[in-house]
């Protein structure tokens, strides 16, 4: 009984703190959320940070409340310390991919939609986690890249542009004069103006060899369809090419 008349102050005390705080934590928290809202990031970086900062906010509580009450947290300190060397250690790996992912989401190299090339591997972004990425190819394969790759290696974004160029390469013997096979060209290119997002382009001789040389025809397509123009495109010079005979 002398205990409880002793500790009774404290912890009503500490049940006043933990209700008052837990009030006070919801309020930040929808703050935070209309804040973030506001900057229109993006919205797993939005659930991420709201998440985090509730996580920290709730943690400061809990040992304040330990405080008010009076009860000993050396104890309680020291497993916290053991635990957080463990998990570390043990979880590097991964806690360099959730560091990796957070700065994907802020710094923004891609987005949602946009198609890439890194490790090899080339296709849409289809998410974006804080531990990894999902990239789905052009065959429908499926990749799942951990963000510290992303992050510490070269990324090739070609949507950012929004264009991209596609080359052709055709090579010819010697004895095909190459003003009359520029006007054969032209005409295909000008037949495939529909595929093409402007009328610029480069017609060359690229490379010249023994038995012939090479011309290489450079037009400006949309990055989405760039397959399927490029292959639209070359059905077109290889039926100007024929009529040429």
């Amino acid at each position: 009984m002398e205990w409880l008349v002793h500790q009774a102050p404290r912890i009503v005390i500490g049940l006043v703190v933990l209700v008052l705080g837990l009030w006070f934590i919801r309020l930040v928290a929808s703050w935070i959320k209309r804040k973030i809202q506001q900057k229109n990031w993006d919205p797993t970086l939005e659930v991420f940070l709201s998440s985090l900062i509730v996580l920290a906010l709730r943690v400061l509580l809990i040992l304040l409340v330990i405080q008010v009450m009076g009860l000993q947290m050396t104890l309680f300190a020291a497993l916290v310390g053991a635990f957080g060397v463990a998990a570390g250690l043990a979880l590097s790996g991964t806690l360099q991919n959730f560091a990796s992912g957070v700065l994907i989401l802020i710094l923004k190299p891609f987005r949602v939609g946009d198609h890439i090339s890194t490790q090899g591997q080339e296709g849409e972004v289809v998410s974006i986690q804080l531990f990894y990425t999902v990239i789905l190819t052009r065959d429908y394969r499926t990749v799942i890249v951990p963000n510290s790759k992303l992050s510490n290696e070269v990324i090739v974004n070609m949507s950012r542009a929004g264009k991209r160029r596609l080359d052709v390469e055709l090579k010819v013997k010697y004895d095909v004069d190459f003003d009359q096979a520029k006007r054969v060209i032209l005409e295909a290119v000008h037949a495939a103006g529909k595929l093409l997002l402007t009328t610029d382009h480069v017609i060359g001789i690229s490379l010249l060899e023994p038995d012939g040389y090479r011309i290489t025809i450079s037009v400006w397509v949309d990055e989405a369809g760039y397959p399927d123009t490029r292959l639209a495109v070359q059905e077109k010079m290889l039926q100007a090419v024929k009529a040429l005979g």
